[in-house]
């Protein structure tokens, strides 16, 4: 009996590593996560609802300004508020982030006239905030407060107070600010969103503020990649196939564009077409003899990943930039490829 409990636990043992909770460990553990996420979840959801004309009001104080908006917050609120300056000016809305100890040490002189201020307080009473404050009604400079109390000193300064519904910290000690910071994040996206939209900010626009990484590449259109003015592969109608042959291997796309007399794209040589036409009378033909009518084409806003798309299913390498039915540039496969749309 002793050696099958001493083989009974060896076996728990191997099979449970050491740093592994128990089943009763990693279930107070999810139902602990579980709570919080609900928690945070019905405050969102408590924000959304009571959204009223005060949001609008803050959305045309910052819509009507002609500087920056610049976002300040002490401690968590610091966090957040550096996050929301982050998120404006990514979206359209030039804004930064200033540290209001900082602030009272002479970064004041970052904030101008023009600019609007948003002012991030949980309590509405931070002290470090005061010299912002008092700054901005100096000078009448647009002051929004975000806070969680509708009588505190920030709500009453601000020309327009953003005031979160009252809800619970996550916390089980009601302390350190999880649902509170939660809601301001959410808030200040809120706001960047709905400036966005009313601005009209395209998909264009937010690849200016984001050239780098995936997102840059997803967001790059043909006209970025494309082969244009010289180096743009074309010929006449009744341009000679020896002549075509040349400009087809010094431009090195496999491709050549035939234009008619008005500078249409009437149709295109590749490669594939010279050797399916490889005669002893090739010499004497005419680009138009051999050349496909009605080639595949793509608009000049299109997406790299779009042409790659294209040229895949057609299983074509290059595809001619077309509008109006004028070639602007020709885009190879290998240019999407090179610039991550793969």
């Amino acid at each position: 009996m002793t050696s099958l409990t001493a083989s009974s636990l060896a076996s728990s043992l191997i099979d449970r590593p050491a740093d592994c909770p128990s089943d009763a460990a990693a279930d107070r553990d999810i139902a602990s996560a579980r709570r919080v996420l609900r928690m945070e979840a019905e405050a969102l959801t408590a924000l959304a609802d009571g959204l009223d004309g005060a949001f609008a009001r803050a959305l045309d104080r910052l819509a009507g300004i002609t500087g920056r908006v610049v976002v300040s917050g002490m401690g968590k609120s610091g966090h957040v508020a550096r996050k929301i300056a982050a998120t404006l000016a990514s979206t359209g809305t030039p804004a930064f982030f200033v540290h209001p100890g900082e602030a009272s040490h002479g970064d004041l002189g970052m904030i101008a006239r023009q600019d609007a201020v948003i002012a991030l307080s949980n309590s509405g009473e931070t002290h470090e905030l005061s010299d912002i404050v008092a700054y901005t009604r100096r000078f009448d400079i647009p002051l929004i407060g975000i806070t969680r109390r509708a009588g505190s000193s920030l709500a009453e300064q601000a020309d327009v107070a953003l005031v979160l519904p009252p809800a619970p910290e996550a916390c089980p000690l009601g302390l350190a600010p999880t649902t509170s910071s939660t809601m301001m994040l959410a808030l200040g996206d809120a706001l960047a969103v709905a400036l966005l939209e009313r601005r009209g900010f395209t998909a264009a626009d937010f690849k200016q503020f984001h050239p780098g990484g995936q997102l840059g590449r997803a967001l790059l259109k043909v006209t970025d990649v494309m082969h244009k003015g010289e180096d743009m592969p074309l010929c006449a109608l009744d341009t000679p196939l020896s002549t075509v042959i040349f400009e087809m291997t010094a431009k090195r796309l496999g491709c050549v564009g035939v234009v008619d007399a008005t500078g249409a794209l009437a149709g295109v040589i590749t490669d594939g077409d010279l050797r399916r036409h490889l005669t002893p009378e090739l010499w004497a033909e005419r680009a138009d003899s051999i050349m496909s009518p009605r080639p595949k084409t793509i608009r000049p806003k299109a997406l790299v990943e779009e042409a790659l798309r294209e040229m895949n299913a057609k299983q074509i390498t290059s595809l001619f930039v077309v509008e109006a039915d004028r070639p602007l540039g020709v885009v190879h496969i290998h240019d999407c490829l090179r610039a991550g749309a793969a």
